[in-house]
């Protein structure tokens, strides 16, 4: 019957599966990300959705399957695996993403609430269309598992900010109280789900999946799914977060791979109507009519370059070289699930901020989706761009950086030393806690000055800055510290890099300045950015963050010097490569390149390398190739017959049989040791051309 509540159910549920699978095949069709076809299918069938409310409770159940599988991916050992340069990557990148967000917001005169709603949609990337981005350009294997790693720190954080988020959403107060409050609870609940679940779960579905019988395994599986976002919601938490839970804990069982590939077709046809229903609020006319598409036009420019430059900078100073941080930053300059996720659960709270939020988040996401993977198909090529942009010094110290992170990750036997290490990484951790708290107190301290001295003295502004004072006295001391133990901790990690001679001259002196100016800057940005976040809610806006900008500026005037002292340095060690060369080429002894490894520390893996008839270098200027922006060596010295050249530039141009002495980290070396031997090919060298050893 056409009155039947039934009828409409499913003509709606099939009016969306079909107008989704067709515009599947198109976008497909024209290899464009099936997300943005989903939600362009959501924008059509709006007008025809008899009962809109039905269809989001479908889409609810699509975030839990979502989340899910999301989580089927995610394994709590793995973090461990990933270790601290994809972390130091994540913090950088999700830190700055959460502080342009919220400036955005604000500056868009929107209220803390939203702005804070804001920042958690922009700083999450679309694991999604990452996956289909990577997938259109035949990454390697060492990119996808930078990109992905980044990910995978971002899905933990994300988690995290969906549940605090929509908790906020609800009440539609922000208060530092209330914060530190909330986050303590959900830390618990955290801890308490994840303890008890590794007790049942893990061992459940790995007993279900041994049964063979993918009925139960796809019951058991969507059983646990379910009744983890039960537990969530009853916690006063959302969805998403129960079915994160759910994918991770049964990913302990080691058949995630099985229960994710069951859990597939349920999973793809609710994450379709999630996607459809998230169209179906998106309100073109909406936004052209109001200021939404004023945020929306500014919020691209937020995700696309805040995006670039943040993966970018993090995954650099995690020492992945500068081609790779590049490439990363254009893969991931997009928003999309977890967005959707935050924006929609505020909504469906009633958060008073989320009216136009949704159609802009919706929007956002559509145009990056769009546009990453234009960015990503020519992000080799960006990449060569940025570095001879580069000033020299700067070009040296980014060629050579990567070496040196490798080198700090090499494994040593050193009881005194890593315990010093570890030493001061406690005090790090103590001295940014007691900054915070002393931030803190004073600002809550302040806000209660009526309270606590009555409003008549309170009103006057010599008690007010009597607080002030107060508070500055007590962050003073432990700000200093935190300086200090950020330079100790610095110089304790480039020394046992590039360690001191016993005695004599110490050619390592000029790297190891460079690479303790580097670790300084990435320190202070690995502990400003949480530390600006945390205090945010309680200081003026971004009063931390400009104290920290003054201190980058001046570790930035110091690391320009040290720089330059290095491009002097490599310089003087490049004649002394040139005189090695030339006796390589007239006797074929390759022994003595281990000899000049040894009296020039610090300056990566120099190698000697012959160029080969008819290879693509052959008859090209370095600035033609771009060897350096293209695999991040750096080409020191060049010997040909009689001639020999210590300080090749842009302009020096490269002949078959040419010996090249090129320095860098392993991967760059293998980079270009596979460009420098391919033969007439203009494409990018893959990962297992840079597997392959240099000659020498």
């Amino acid at each position: 019957m056409p009155s039947d509540p039934a009828y409409f159910f499913v003509r709606d549920l099939a009016l969306i599966l079909g107008t989704a699978g067709v515009a599947s095949v198109v976008f497909q069709r024209f290899r464009l990300p099936v997300i943005v076809g989903y939600l362009a299918a959501g924008i059509l069938v709006r007008p025809l959705i008899h009962n809109p409310d039905t269809i989001r409770t479908l889409a609810e159940l699509g975030v839990v399957l979502l989340l899910f599988s999301i989580g089927l991916e995610f394994r709590f050992r793995r973090l461990v695996t990933l270790g601290p340069r994809v972390a130091l990557a994540m913090v950088v990148e999700v830190g700055l993403m959460l502080l342009l967000g919220y400036g955005a917001a604000r500056a868009l005169g929107w209220t803390p609430m939203a702005s804070m709603l804001t920042a958690g949609i922009v700083a999450i990337s679309s694991t999604m269309i990452a996956a289909g981005t990577l997938e259109d350009i035949h990454a390697d294997r060492r990119f996808r598992d930078i990109v992905f790693g980044v990910l995978v720190m971002e899905d933990v954080v994300a988690v995290a900010l969906i549940a605090a988020l929509t908790t906020l959403a609800a009440g539609g107060q922000v208060s530092g109280g209330e914060l530190t409050g909330m986050f303590a609870r959900l830390l618990v609940f955290l801890m308490a789900v994840i303890v008890a679940g590794m007790m049942v779960i893990p061992r459940a579905m790995h007993f279900v999946v041994g049964l063979r019988r993918p009925e139960t395994t796809l019951l058991a599986g969507l059983g646990v799914a379910l009744g983890l976002a039960v537990l969530s919601h009853a916690a006063g938490y959302s969805v998403a977060l129960g079915g994160f839970l759910g994918g991770a804990l049964s990913a302990e069982s080691g058949r995630h791979r099985i229960v994710a590939e069951t859990v597939r077709p349920v999973r793809d046809l609710f994450g379709a109507v999630f996607f459809v229903a998230a169209g179906m609020l998106l309100d073109p006319a909406a936004l052209i009519e109001g200021d939404g598409w004023i945020a929306a036009l500014v919020l691209v420019g937020v995700v696309l370059v805040g995006k670039t430059v943040g993966v970018a900078a993090g995954v650099f100073l995690a020492g992945y070289g500068t081609r790779d941080a590049i490439r990363s930053g254009m893969s991931l300059a997009q928003i999309g699930e977890f967005s959707f996720v935050i924006a929609g659960l505020a909504a469906a709270r009633g958060a008073r901020a989320a009216g136009p939020l949704f159609a802009v988040a919706v929007a956002v996401a559509t145009v990056t989706a769009f546009i990453t993977p234009l960015m990503a198909r020519r992000a080799d090529r960006f990449a060569a761009w940025v570095d001879r942009k580069l000033p020299h010094p700067v070009q040296t110290v980014a060629s050579l950086y990567a070496a040196w992170v490798e080198l700090l990750m090499v494994p040593r036997d050193l009881s005194g030393p890593r315990a010093r290490k570890k030493r001061l990484i406690r005090f790090l951790i103590l001295d940014a806690a007691c900054v915070t708290a002393a931030i803190v107190g004073t600002s809550i301290a302040y806000r209660r000055l009526p309270d606590l001295i009555g409003a008549t003295i309170s009103g006057s502004p010599a008690a007010r800055l009597a607080i002030l004072a107060v508070g500055a006295l007590l962050a003073l001391p432990f700000a200093i510290g935190l300086v200090r133990t950020m330079h100790r901790l610095a110089v304790s990690l480039a020394e046992s890099a590039l360690p001191r001679p016993a005695r004599g001259v110490d050619p390592g002196d000029a790297p190891r300045q460079s690479l303790t100016a580097m670790l300084k800057i990435g320190m202070v940005i690995a502990v400003g950015v949480p530390l600006t976040l945390l205090t945010l809610p309680f200081v003026p806006p971004f009063g931390v963050l400009g104290v920290i900008v003054a201190y980058l500026l001046v570790l930035g005037a110091a690391f320009w010097r040290t720089a330059s002292n290095l491009d002097q340095h490599t310089r003087a060690g490049a004649e002394l490569v040139v005189h090695v060369l030339a006796k390589q080429a007239h006797t074929g002894d390759t022994g003595m390149f281990e000899v000049v490894r040894g009296m020039l520390p610090g300056l990566g893996t120099i190698v000697p390398l012959q160029v080969e008839a008819g290879s693509e270098a052959a008859g090209k200027t370095l600035g033609d190739l771009n060897l350096r922006g293209r695999t991040g060596a750096n080409v020191v010295a060049i010997s040909r017959g009689e001639q020999r050249d210590p300080a090749p530039t842009s302009e020096t141009r490269i002949e078959a049989g040419d010996l090249v002495a090129l320095t860098g980290s392993e991967q760059a070396i293998g980079l270009a040791a596979a460009l420098l031997r391919a033969r007439g090919t203009s494409s990018p060298p893959t990962e297992t051309a840079a597997t392959a050893r240099p000659a020498g």
